[in-house]
């Protein structure tokens, strides 16, 4: 699952992305409200963490341009602002949650966690594909009803594949899903990876499609 944190301190924010980096999750990071607003009006977020104080816009104004956009993406508003009214604004303004600076990164990943499990009860909380069982709030994978142990990114991969099963996904659009901003692939880690999850499950889970890349057929 990707999110967008959104947090201008440059060292607090390294300190969340490598926080969350063991959770499955790929995070990606800007450091301003203009970017913020851009990245999630055009890419897709499991989830938002938000920063309010930002540079080139506040995070208020984020919040609200993405609701009055009706972008449903949950958004953890995490800040400094701590009086009363600041909560209420942020709330009023479409925050599914608050957290106050300073923080307890275990409190972090909780409300993390708690925002994806409500946010998948709106939707479809676990993907069954034939006899693969993947459940992706509680980042567990079962086949023929015995648990499956996968890296995280081997994680991303499935979850990312049988989201869409029967739609061809590129190896860019893969390798998006499995690499925040700035993190360098090598050339055949994608392919390692779908090694590894043929071995795991079943050889036919996946299947290439030559100059293209891959697919989850339809169950």
């Amino acid at each position: 699952m990707r999110i967008l944190l959104v947090e201008d301190d440059a060292a607090l924010g390294e300190g969340i992305r490598v926080a969350l980096k063991p959770e499955a999750y790929t995070v990606d990071w800007v450091q301003d409200g203009a970017s913020a607003l851009h990245a999630l009006t055009h890419e897709d977020f499991a989830l938002a963490v938000l920063d309010l104080g930002l540079p080139r816009m506040d995070g208020l104004q984020v919040l609200q341009r993405l609701r009055a956009a009706a972008n449903p993406v949950p958004v953890l508003v995490l800040t400094a602002r701590d009086a009363t009214s600041d909560r209420i604004a942020g709330l009023d303004a479409g925050a599914d949650d608050y957290l106050v600076k300073p923080f307890d990164v275990d409190e972090l990943k909780a409300r993390i966690r708690a925002l994806l499990r409500r946010s998948a009860n709106r939707a479809q909380p676990v993907l069954h594909h034939g006899e693969v069982v993947l459940d992706p709030v509680n980042q567990q994978v079962s086949y023929r009803g015995q648990p499956v142990v996968l890296q995280r990114k081997e994680f991303l991969l499935l979850h990312e594949l049988l989201t869409q099963p029967g739609r061809v996904l590129t190896r860019d659009r893969l390798q998006q899903a499995l690499y925040g901003w700035g993190e360098e692939a090598e050339s055949n880690t994608l392919e390692v990876h779908i090694h590894h999850l043929r071995r795991k499950l079943f050889p036919e889970l996946i299947r290439t499609v030559r100059g293209v890349g891959y697919l989850a057929d339809k169950a």
